[in-house]
C-alpha cells in the first residue's frame, strides 16, 4: 500500500493497533474527562482560551467575549500587544501552524467596543474598600476583578492618564490610544474610581485616610537603568522610557538626523521605530550580542528592519565624544556570552538613546515595616501575593517576574482573588490543574490542510512615517475560520465520534452542550470510543476489582 500524498494528511485506519480486546469480563471502562489544553496552560492571564474559541467558532461572539473577560478585562489591548505564548504551545503547530489566538482575541475585543458590551459585578457590594496604587495593566486588572467580586476600588495614579506603560511605553502604532481608553472606561463604568495625578508617597497614610481595608501596589518599571560610559564631551543622551513617554505626550525631544539606540530588547526596537517616525533619517541599534541571543522578540526586530532601522550586532559602547561613539567589536563564546576582541570602530550619531532595561520605583515602601526587597528593588511577596506587611499586596513590575502586559494582568487577577479571601478572613486556594494534553496524546486520525489566516500589515514604506496602527485585525469570516482550526485538546466538543463508533450503543447523547454519558450495562470496554476520540477527552480506567 502506498503512503498518503504529502498534502493528504488523513491516514487510513490502522486496525492492527487496536489491541484492547473485550473478553468475557470487562477489565477497563471508558470515562469522559476534562484535561488542560497547552494554550490555556501557557497563558499568563489564565484565560480559558479553548472555551472562548469554541463559542467564537459557533458564532456566539458576545458569549465568547464574556468567557474571555472572566479572566482578562482588556482583550482589545491584549490582542495587539501580548506576545501570545499560547500560540507557541498550540498543538495545531505540530500539523501546520498554530491557531492565531491573539488575532481572534483582538477581533472579539474590538467587536465588544463597537457594540458597547459592558460587564457588571458578579457579587453584591461587600462594604470593603481596596486601594490600588498604579493604573497600569496589573492595577487595572486587580481593580476590575475586585469590582466583579463586589468590592469598592479606588486607583491612585501618579500620571495624567490611566494605562501606565501601555500608554507611555508602547507606541501608538502598536496600541492605538482609543481602544486602550475605551477598555479603561469600561472598567470605570463598573464603579472603579481612578484618581489621576495622585502620587502615593506615604502608603500607610493613604490607606488610613481613605479607610481602605487592603492595598494592591502595582507601580510599573518606569526608571531606566543607567550605565557608566566614559564621555570626553557627551552629546545628547536620553533614556528610552523618558523618550517614549515624551513622544506619547506629544512633546518629543529634538533628536537630529542620526540616532543611535543602545540595547537589544523590545524597548530598543520601539525607540528606534519611534525615532524614524519623528524624522530621524537614520536609526541605528547598537547591541553587544547577536540576533540569536537578543532579548527582543524576533518579529519586533524584523519589523524594525523592514522600516529602515539598522542593527549593529556584536558592538558595545566604550566612549562618547560629542557625536562620535567608539564601539568595541564583540564575539560570542561557547556559552553564548559576548567577549571583547580589542577591535574598535567609530560611529556617528546626533543623539544616543539608552534602552538597557527598567527598574521599579519602590522607594516609597521602604519605610513600611516588614516589607522586604530584592537587590533590584522589587518587592518580596508570598504565595498569596501579600508583602510582609498584612493587608498590603503587590504585583506586576513590582515583584520578581517577567515584565509583560499579560503577566501583569495575570498578577492583578490572582491578587484580586487573594485580597478577596483576605477580606473574608480566609486564604485563596488555587484549584488543582488537570493534566496537560500534548500533541502525542491526541488521536488525530483525520487531519485537514487549514493554514493560519494572518493579520495583514501596512506596507513598511507607508508605516514608517506616522503613528497609525500598522497591523489590521481579522474580518469576521477570518476570525471564525481561525477559531474553527482549534483541536479542542483534552475537552469534548461533541463531535459524535464516540457515539457513532460504539458497537454496543452504550453511549447516550444528553443534548447540545451537555455531552454524553456511558451506559455501563451495555459497555464491553472495547476502547473503540477512546481510540477514535480526536481530542483525548476519554480515558480508559481499570474496572473496580479487576
Amino acid at each position: 500500500m502506498t503512503s498518503p500524498k504529502p498534502h493528504d494528511m488523513t491516514h487510513p485506519a490502522d486496525l492492527a493497533r487496536h489491541g484492547q480486546g473485550t473478553g468475557p469480563v470487562r477489565s477497563r471502562r471508558p470515562v469522559y474527562v476534562d484535561q488542560l489544553p497547552p494554550c490555556n496552560n501557557a497563558c499568563p492571564a489564565g484565560e480559558n482560551i479553548q472555551a472562548w474559541l469554541a463559542l467564537a467558532q459557533a458564532g456566539a461572539y458576545e458569549k465568547a467575549w464574556r468567557a474571555l473577560v472572566r479572566d482578562n478585562p482588556m482583550p482589545s489591548v491584549h490582542g495587539r500587544v501580548c506576545y501570545h505564548p499560547c500560540e507557541n504551545s498550540c498543538n495545531r503547530g505540530q500539523v501546520d501552524s498554530p491557531v492565531s489566538i491573539h488575532a481572534v482575541e483582538r477581533f472579539l475585543g474590538d467587536m465588544a467596543l463597537r457594540e458597547g458590551w459592558q460587564v457588571q459585578p458578579d457579587a453584591p457590594a461587600s462594604g470593603k474598600r481596596v486601594l490600588v496604587v498604579g493604573a497600569g495593566p496589573s492595577g487595572l486588572s486587580a481593580a476590575y476583578h475586585l469590582a466583579r467580586l463586589g468590592h469598592a476600588v479606588e486607583i491612585h495614579e501618579a500620571g495624567p492618564v490611566a494605562g501606565g506603560m501601555m500608554h507611555f511605553g508602547i507606541p501608538a502604532y502598536r496600541l492605538p490610544r482609543d481602544e486602550l481608553a475605551q477598555e479603561v472606561a469600561r472598567i470605570e463604568a463598573m464603579g472603579v474610581t481612578i484618581v489621576l495625578n495622585r502620587k502615593v508617597d506615604d502608603l500607610l497614610a493613604a490607606k488610613q485616610a481613605g479607610d481602605f481595608d487592603a492595598v494592591f501596589v502595582a507601580v510599573g518599571a518606569h526608571l531606566s537603568k543607567r550605565v557608566e560610559i566614559p564621555a570626553r564631551d557627551a552629546g545628547k543622551i536620553l533614556d528610552a522610557v523618558s523618550f517614549l513617554r515624551q513622544a506619547a505626550s506629544g512633546e518629543p525631544p529634538v533628536l537630529g538626523r542620526r540616532v543611535a539606540i543602545y540595547g537589544g530588547g523590545n524597548t530598543a526596537m520601539d525607540a528606534a521605530r519611534v525615532a524614524k517616525r519623528l524624522g530621524a533619517e537614520e536609526a541605528l541599534i547598537i547591541y553587544r550580542r547577536d540576533a540569536e541571543h537578543m532579548p527582543a522578540h524576533r518579529f519586533e526586530a524584523d519589523e524594525a528592519m523592514e522600516e529602515g532601522v539598522k542593527i549593529n550586532w556584536l558592538r558595545t559602547i566604550k566612549e562618547i565624544d560629542q557625536t562620535h561613539i567608539q564601539v568595541e567589536v564583540m564575539e560570542i563564546d561557547d556559552q553564548g556570552y559576548p567577549k571583547p576582541t580589542g577591535r574598535f570602530e567609530t560611529l556617528e550619531a546626533d543623539a544616543l538613546i539608552l534602552a538597557l532595561g527598567q527598574d521599579t520605583d519602590s522607594g516609597f515602601l521602604k519605610a513600611i515595616p516588614d516589607i522586604q526587597f530584592k537587590s533590584d528593588g522589587t518587592v518580596m511577596v508570598d504565595a498569596n501575593m501579600m508583602t510582609g506587611h498584612a493587608g498590603i499586596f503587590a504585583g506586576g513590575d513590582m515583584v520578581p517576574s517577567e515584565r509583560t502586559v499579560t503577566v501583569a494582568v495575570g498578577h492583578g487577577k490572582k491578587a484580586a482573588r487573594c485580597i478577596d479571601a483576605y477580606l473574608s478572613g480566609t486564604q485563596y486556594v488555587k484549584p488543582p490543574k488537570h493534566d496537560i494534553v500534548g500533541y502525542e496524546k491526541l488521536h488525530t486520525w483525520y487531519l485537514t490542510e487549514a493554514e493560519q489566516r494572518h493579520q495583514s500589515s501596512v506596507e513598511a514604506e507607508q508605516r514608517a512615517y506616522g503613528f497609525a496602527e500598522v497591523v489590521h485585525g481579522l474580518s469576521q469570516a477570518e476570525a471564525t475560520y481561525e477559531a474553527k482550526r482549534c483541536f479542542s485538546c483534552g475537552n469534548c466538543f461533541e463531535c459524535d465520534g464516540c457515539y457513532g463508533s460504539c458497537p454496543e450503543q452504550a453511549i447516550v447523547k444528553l443534548g447540545p452542550g451537555l455531552r454524553y454519558r456511558y451506559d455501563y450495562s451495555l459497555c464491553t470496554g472495547c476502547a473503540v470510543c477512546y481510540e477514535q476520540c480526536p481530542c483525548h477527552a476519554i480515558e480508559m480506567i481499570p474496572e473496580a476489582g479487576a
